[in-house]
């Protein structure tokens, strides 16, 4: 089974390389141009064990905006794709991760329906060159693209523990959720 996707989304905003293997080792090589982006996105690769080159020239003199928003579509869109007809994934699950005071909750069902529903409060504006409003917009955009329905939660007092929980717990839920344990299409309609 190949599970791997290379893309590449070209707009006036960014221009976004991207190879994603699914039943990889958790190797990475990511430039987005925002160093605590970079930061969460190599947590997500190694605990989900996706290798990911991904390298991003966006317009990052006007803000972080739309280089997140692209990036989550990117790897939504790659992340669907990869998964093929889904056939035989575990297709549902969960994942609660603490770092220090902070703890994050992800749920996942790789349903081929996108819904996020978030809760997550930050106490600052940004996190090194993160804005951290575009945190909930990555994943929202990634959920969407990939048809994900995604529930996350975080709570904790240090902004950089509660986005590098979340992100870990996402990866995390994500790479249970995609294990293959039979042979079937897990949905009584017979399609994802």
């Amino acid at each position: 089974m190949n599970r791997q996707k290379k893309m590449r989304r070209k707009t006036s905003e960014t221009d976004i390389k991207l190879n994603l293997n699914l039943d990889g080792k958790g190797i990475y090589q990511i430039d987005t141009g925002i160093e605590f982006f970079n930061h969460m996105l190599n947590s997500f690769s190694r605990h989900g064990l996706f290798d990911l080159d991904l390298e991003v020239q966006g317009d990052l003199e006007v803000d972080d905006h739309h280089t997140v928003e692209d990036v989550g579509i990117t790897l939504g869109e790659a992340f669907k794709e990869a998964l093929g007809d889904k056939k035989g994934i575990r297709r549902v699950s969960h994942s609660l991760v603490p770092m220090d005071e902070a703890l994050a909750l992800v749920v996942v069902d790789i349903s081929g329906r996108s819904y996020a529903a978030l809760d997550m409060k930050f106490k600052t504006e940004k996190v090194g060159d993160l804005s951290t409003e575009n945190v909930a917009h990555f994943v929202e955009s990634f959920a969407h693209a990939a048809q994900i329905n995604l529930h996350a939660r975080v709570e904790g007092d240090n902004d950089h523990h509660q986005i590098e929980a979340l992100f870990k717990s996402l990866a995390r839920a994500l790479k249970d959720a995609t294990q293959v344990e039979h042979n079937l299409i897990p949905s009584t309609k017979g399609v994802l």
